[in-house]
């Protein structure tokens, strides 16, 4: 949560738009049909349909096709706005551009999660770049930090631990309040059972102990990780698709 206001109360974090798109993330996630069209009502009052569009469009990097295309039909049948055009394709230029907010979400260890998945799989560590984050994630229509809120949710709900771990860096990294991470856990809370809810709180402590613990390093004159300059725990950190560092 934000500030106090003068009534003691924490303000919210999270506009009321970013808290739409939140649920209906998170009720994507959890896939029920229901609790998406409802999610999406709620949205369709809330929000700029371009950015309701957006955040069921990303959805396919995580879940698939078929959860993708299931959501945009409800939104058809709840909508009346109709689709945007379809853009030209722009290889050269989503190459670029998903560099770019690849090397935004990941910072330090932009290069090691490259080499990593490529190690993997070269054309993994290709399509993550130019199609995930070019072609995908760094599309207008929505704010990279907001696709990262509605990221979070979803892999909260989906119970994707080292994918979650991920994304909440990568919310950080791109300028996330810690409480507007933890306003989105608990917005996608309902979505999920108290086991997972706790898991995912559990998982932003982690990414917020270790990022201030690197700070702690910083200040006095120490390498963070011990000298190696790597997060130990590099290893849970992931591309959209679930690649692994």
């Amino acid at each position: 949560m934000g500030t106090a206001g003068d009534d003691g109360v924490p303000a919210p974090s999270l506009t009321p738009a970013e808290r739409s798109l939140v649920r209906v993330s998170a009720a994507l996630a959890a896939g029920s049909e229901d609790a998406l069209r409802s999610a999406l009502a709620e949205a369709a009052h809330i929000a700029d349909p371009v950015e309701v569009e957006e955040a069921l469009l990303q959805s396919y990097l995580f879940l698939g096709y078929p959860a993708a295309l299931a959501a945009l039909a409800v939104w058809r049948e709840v909508s009346p706005a109709p689709p945007a055009d379809a853009g030209p394709d722009d290889w050269p230029g989503w190459a670029r551009r998903g560099a770019a907010l690849c090397r935004r979400v990941y910072s330090t260890q932009y290069r090691e999660l490259r080499d990593s998945v490529r190690r993997l799989h070269p054309e993994m560590e290709r399509w993550m770049v130019v199609e995930g984050y070019g072609k995908v994630l760094a599309r207008p229509g929505l704010a990279p930090v907001a696709r990262e809120y509605c990221i979070v949710a979803l892999l909260a709900v989906a119970d994707a631990g080292p994918q979650l771990y991920s994304h909440l860096r990568g919310g950080l990294n791109l300028g996330a309040p810690p409480d507007a991470l933890a306003e989105t856990l608990a917005a996608a809370a309902r979505f999920m059972d108290d086991a997972r809810s706790e898991a995912a709180r559990a998982t932003l402590r982690r990414v917020l102990s270790r990022r201030d613990g690197g700070r702690r390093e910083e200040r006095d004159g120490v390498q963070p990780g011990g000298g190696s300059g790597r997060d130990r725990h590099a290893g849970e950190a992931v591309g959209p698709g679930g690649e692994e560092e």
